[in-house]
């Protein structure tokens, strides 16, 4: 009898060990998280703070590219400039403008899927992209690859620049595509929480002679109309950067102060959890104490 009793005792001290190494367990990977959720809190909260300067200076240099941009869009809509006709296969040209850095939110994406919308409508088996960003070429490349005549990276680490504009600008024009009309897909800034996807037309050498109020201006010769879509397409292009760049760094400090509450909130739940898990595993050892003590 009393050695039935000891292999009893044998085994309920067995059974005992691995609840105890299953409590240890859940308590190191509770912890384990916790740790990796406060870096990531720690992440995010710096990231807040670098995107609020960087938002700050955006703005500020937003002001002043708009006048570059207003001014090329007025002398369109005043000389009333439209697509050169083009009726047995018109060639249209997009220019999405993104970066190379994520983390904000659904700015890239909101522009990849205007040109995918686009680009899946019949009819636009002679319409070319131009990305400007890693995001919008990631997108689109894998599906619309074949429509792709520039793609431009390094865009996002640096405040975009009117040099950079007017080299992607002559790119454009060098590559050798003579499109019919075009469209600059950006991001609008609107509020630190709001921005808008829209976008501006672009027009050819041909749309711009065949203005009907092209004449209200002095005469311009072909030689100044050439010089000044260069210049206006530049300026187009530039103020686009802007405006998106705006938009980037306002949505993502939007992004990461919303990371960083979420953050928090993990936080409170895994220190609860952790409390309670903890406070069950020295329950359970000092009953296990006061049994044993009982049996002696």
């Amino acid at each position: 009898m009393l050695g039935r009793f000891g292999n009893l005792s044998l085994l309920v001290c067995q059974n005992a060990q691995p609840q105890q190494q299953r409590g240890m367990a859940t308590l190191k990977a509770i912890s384990i998280r916790l740790k990796s959720v406060k870096n990531i809190q720690k992440i995010t909260q710096s990231m807040k703070m670098v995107s609020a300067a960087k938002y700050s200076r955006a703005e500020r240099d937003l002001k002043q590219a708009r006048p570059l941009g207003m001014g090329a869009k007025e002398f369109y809509e005043k000389a009333e400039i439209a697509a050169a006709p083009a009726p047995e296969q018109p060639q249209n040209l997009l220019i999405a403008i993104t970066s190379d850095r994520g983390l904000c939110g659904a700015v890239h994406t909101n522009v990849a899927r205007t040109i995918r919308n686009t680009l899946d409508q019949p009819g636009s088996e002679n319409t070319k992209v131009v990305c400007v960003g890693d995001k919008a070429r990631n997108i689109l490349q894998r599906k619309y690859g074949k429509h792709f005549i520039l793609a431009v990276n390094e865009i996002g680490r640096l405040p975009p620049t009117f040099i950079d504009a007017a080299r992607l600008a002559n790119a454009i024009l060098g590559s050798g595509y003579e499109y019919n009309s075009g469209k600059i897909i950006y991001n609008r800034f609107k509020s630190v929480v709001s921005y808008a996807t829209s976008d501006m037309p672009v027009f050819s050498l041909n749309a711009i002679q065949a203005a009907p109020k092209l004449s209200l201006y002095d005469s311009l010769d072909n030689e100044v109309l050439q010089s000044y879509l260069e210049f206006s397409l530049a300026s187009l292009i530039f103020y686009a950067m802007k405006e998106s760049a705006c938009s980037e760094q306002s949505s993502r400090m939007t992004a990461m102060d919303n990371a960083s509450k979420n953050a928090g909130e993990m936080i409170d739940k895994l220190t609860l959890t952790f409390n309670r898990t903890r406070q069950a595993v020295i329950t359970r050892e000092l009953i296990e104490i006061i049994s044993g003590a009982s049996a002696l």
